[in-house]
């Protein structure tokens, strides 16, 4: 049986370490018995390289920590929407609905000591990093007490050992390369996952990137989030070769289903092995956002509305996890609306109190520019009279 009241400790403070499997212990008293599912034989394809086991054996506990947590992503990508549409989020803004199986998948076959660095579409990511849903929607709303203090939004999120969020097209890829430079130099036993989507996956720091971690075998897993369209281009209009798991050349490569939450935590388990023995790897996660490219996009003028539905009712990654929780005995439709129920109701809570948080005063504004000490002698502004002096 499920403790679903175990979430009021949850919802105090994300843990530090091992967020998945501690979420999990709070939630089950079953026993701890290992179940085993078979991912079947389309979960992955590989290049240059054996693909893994299609069999994952993993505990109760932990197979209904990962159900929670895309539901808690998905909830929060939803509050995201809702604040959005009605001006309390401004600027840009990416969500990831559709795509949870990804930061999910990933995180679970981390350790804290790994390094996560992605793109804009970063909210589950950052979640799944350690920070709380309150952090990430007062930084949304432009918050003092948001996770960058209210003066990064929605594509400069950072928590430990996660490098952002970054906002310019494919840079976090060779910043995720040195990352990974680093862990090998000071002989630690940990990776660095650097995600792109498939629009940047064709940006030429990407290949500069691939070509440095190959040279030095340094611990790097490049992932592709493929989720079919760069901004509003069908990935086969931009790349003469769609199979982004083999554009390493160099690189073995995997792809996976990346709408399978199980299949992506499989397929990193295994190239986090791989990657600190041997060097670099590319991933290749097929996947689906069901809304527009950001918020601005309705993502209906590019694609049908027939297509994401069929994707929706398809492929869903929580649906298609929460029948395969159902059909292997792991917890009951009851616990799992109970577990639904209580993620609604924390995000509720934590947008309630983000929405309470005061803005940032206009003093703090050249706050964090330098490190303290090593500031120049002034900063200018948009004009002669808001020249800022740090003396």
């Amino acid at each position: 049986m499920l403790r679903v009241s175990a979430f009021a400790a949850l919802r105090q403070a994300r843990p530090a370490a091992g967020a998945v499997r501690q979420a999990a212990r709070a939630m089950a008293t079953a026993t701890d018995s290992a179940v085993t599912i078979d991912l079947g034989d389309k979960a992955f394809d590989g290049y240059n390289i054996d693909v893994p086991s299609s069999k994952v054996t993993l505990s109760r506990e932990e197979l209904v920590a990962m159900y929670r947590e895309m539901q808690v992503i998905r909830r929060l990508e939803m509050a995201s929407d809702s604040s959005y549409k009605h001006k309390l989020i401004r600027g840009f803004c990416h969500l990831c609905t559709g795509q949870e199986a990804v930061p999910v998948g990933v995180e679970s076959a981390l350790t804290k000591q790994d390094a996560i660095i992605t793109a804009y579409r970063c909210h589950g990511f950052t979640y799944m990093r350690g920070a709380s849903p309150f952090g990430i929607l007062a930084e949304l709303m432009g918050r003092r007490e948001g996770v960058s203090k209210g003066k990064g939004g929605s594509m400069h999120m950072y928590a430990p050992n996660f490098y952002g969020g970054n906002g310019i097209v494919g840079a976090q890829v060779p910043l995720g390369a040195g990352i990974a430079f680093a862990q090998k130099y000071r002989g630690e036993e940990a990776c660095t996952v650097a995600l792109y989507g498939d629009g940047a996956a064709n940006q030429g720091q990407v290949f500069e990137a691939y070509n440095m971690a190959k040279l030095w075998d340094l611990p790097a897993l490049f992932v592709c989030e493929n989720n079919k369209y760069g901004m509003g281009t069908a990935a086969a209009r931009a790349a003469a070769n769609t199979d982004y798991y083999t554009r390493g050349q160099y690189i073995p490569g995997i792809r996976v289903n990346g709408m399978d939450v199980l299949a992506v935590r499989q397929a990193m388990t295994y190239a986090r092995e791989y990657a600190i023995a041997n060097g670099p790897m590319v991933l290749e996660m097929k996947t689906y956002r069901y809304g527009g490219h950001s918020m601005s996009d309705p993502g209906t003028t590019y694609r049908t509305r027939e297509e994401v539905q069929h994707m929706r009712s398809t492929s869903d990654p929580i649906t298609g996890y929460k029948q395969r929780l159902l059909d292997n005995g792991v917890a009951t439709e009851d616990e799992l609306k109970a577990i639904d129920k209580e993620a609604k109701k924390w995000i509720d809570e934590e947008l309630a109190k983000a929405k309470a948080i005061p803005e940032p005063a206009a003093a703090e504004l050249w706050d964090d520019v330098y490190v303290k000490g090593s500031e120049v002698p002034s900063l200018r502004g948009r004009v002669p009279e808001e020249t800022h002096y740090f003396s």
